[in-house]
């Protein structure tokens, strides 16, 4: 990644943290401080530079390898549990550009191409951890694994997380615990 580069994707995470998913490759180019042609020529569309930007704070942060360790803990429910506290720590980090993508996919479909991209990422994670539960017998009876992963994603999404500790003035290390030791009772079998 050139240097160029860089700093058009520091300056697109700052403009979303702060403003929001709204802005424009103009607005880009001006915190970056090159031209919009020059924005263009590095990301060709405003939906490509979203989805570098989500793409390269996963790729500094190493999540991809997190959890990749995390669900080869060779037992089933140690491996879910090592998933979520390596997504929710994750999800402390990237709050504010994940709630502004979150904020306005419904009606910017550049975002929303990011957002499904990230989620839909997540969302197998889960869903490798659900089906090595269920194939060890560990799921709750009655429960598929799809079902599971779709309930353990939706219960560490981005706005739980903001309630717990925005709302609820819970800090990160204690939501982190609260909501891996609830997803763990809500799908695994006793």
């Amino acid at each position: 990644m050139s240097s160029t580069q860089a700093r058009i994707l520091q300056a697109a995470e700052r403009l979303i943290a702060e403003h929001g998913a709204g802005f424009t490759m103009a607005d880009v180019a001006r915190e970056t401080g090159v031209s919009r042609q020059a924005v263009y020529l590095h990301f060709a569309s405003r939906a490509s530079l979203l989805m570098a930007l989500v793409r390269h704070m996963d790729d500094v942060d190493g999540i991809r390898p997190r959890c990749e360790r995390a669900l080869a803990v060779p037992d089933p429910v140690e491996a879910l549990r090592a998933f979520l506290f390596a997504w929710l720590r994750y999800a402390a980090r990237i709050r504010p550009v994940a709630s502004a993508l979150l904020a306005s996919r419904r009606d910017d479909p550049d975002t929303a191409a990011a957002w499904e991209d990230r989620m839909g990422e997540l969302r197998e994670g889960f869903l490798v951890a659900a089906r090595r539960l269920g194939g060890a017998g560990l799921l709750r009876p009655g429960l598929a694994p799809e079902t599971a992963a779709d309930l353990a994603w939706a219960m560490t999404s981005v706005p739980v997380w903001e309630q717990l500790t925005i709302d609820c003035g819970m800090s990160a290390h204690d939501a982190g615990q609260h909501l891996t030791d609830a997803v763990t009772a809500a799908i695994v079998g006793s």
